[in-house]
């Protein structure tokens, strides 16, 4: 027990993986990866996955630490985003409760793990009684929009994410309206930059297949260039306020990516930020 377990959930976009599952291998002391046993996603969509995939999680789970675990993941009577919630639900309680639950997406990529995993440590006394104190510990995306000519267009701007709970009631996706401790641990989210097909199959099939346009989504993220971004503003597809602006870096290495973007002050929350936020969480909660 109080052990840091990572689960990640497997898709149509499982290749992503080769870029999350590397991150955190080396600190995590187990990692899960959920794969619905009809090969489904939440939207009731068939997907395939590559033989050769598995022949990749052999080759790189030289500790063992990597588990599959199969189950059925998608109910016809719930929408998209029940089945989301009720398969991170059913893949905390694979993982354990008494440890730290991590759930990362395969379009998630921690800068620094480690950096997580002693943030983590400092609140082991959560622990102790999870069901009697439930938490769950944030840090900001940098949200990736689109990959353009040499670089990338990413939204410039501090986004909450939920990372990790002791006790996984969540209620919608990964939020458990429970306590959020926030901490400054930065997670690339690949999100929408990608190939037009594969945005239009994630947007289909993920939880929030039935929450917003998205054909129209779709017209204004192709209509975005290098040379009219700082023009157009409201990119997020669920709340456009969510995103109001974008940057630009000029570099598709990802490694080179997570280096520049870490290096960027306006990605990280300041330490008053972070006081203020936590300071108003805990008075928040304390007689929940």
């Amino acid at each position: 027990m109080k052990k840091i377990h990572v689960g990640f959930l497997l898709s149509y976009d499982y290749d992503k993986l080769k870029n999350a599952i590397p991150p955190v291998y080396e600190a995590a002391d187990a990692i899960f990866i959920a794969e619905d046993k009809e090969y489904r996603t939440w939207s009731g969509k068939r997907f395939e996955v590559d033989p050769l995939f598995y022949e990749w999680v052999r080759k790189i789970d030289t500790e063992n630490k990597i588990q599959i675990y199969k189950d059925d993941f998608y109910l016809p009577e719930l929408s998209p985003i029940e089945n989301d919630t009720r398969e991170r639900i059913m893949l905390s309680n694979q993982m354990g409760i008494g440890n730290w639950l991590v759930q990362v997406d395969a379009d998630e990529y921690f800068l620094d793990f480690p950096k997580f995993v002693k943030t983590l440590r400092k609140y082991d006394r959560f622990l102790n009684d999870p069901a009697k104190t439930p938490v769950q510990i944030s840090g900001f995306y940098i949200n990736m929009f689109k990959f353009i000519e040499n670089g990338l267009l990413y939204v410039n701007h501090l986004n909450k994410v939920l990372l990790a709970t002791n006790y996984p009631g969540y209620m919608y996706a990964r939020q458990t309206k429970k306590r959020i401790i926030y901490t400054d641990n930065l997670v690339m989210h690949e999100c929408v930059a990608r190939s037009e097909k594969d945005l239009m199959t994630k947007f289909t099939n993920w939880g929030h297949a039935l929450d917003f346009d998205i054909a129209e989504y779709i017209k204004k993220w192709k209509s975005v260039d290098k040379y009219n971004y700082k023009e157009m503003e409201n990119f997020f597809y669920l709340d456009p306020n969510g995103w109001k602006s974008l940057d630009y870096i000029e570099t598709k290495n990802l490694e080179e990516l997570k280096k520049r973007l870490n290096e960027k002050p306006e990605l990280h929350p300041s330490p008053w930020y972070l006081f203020r936020k936590n300071f108003g969480q805990y008075f928040k909660h304390l007689f929940k």
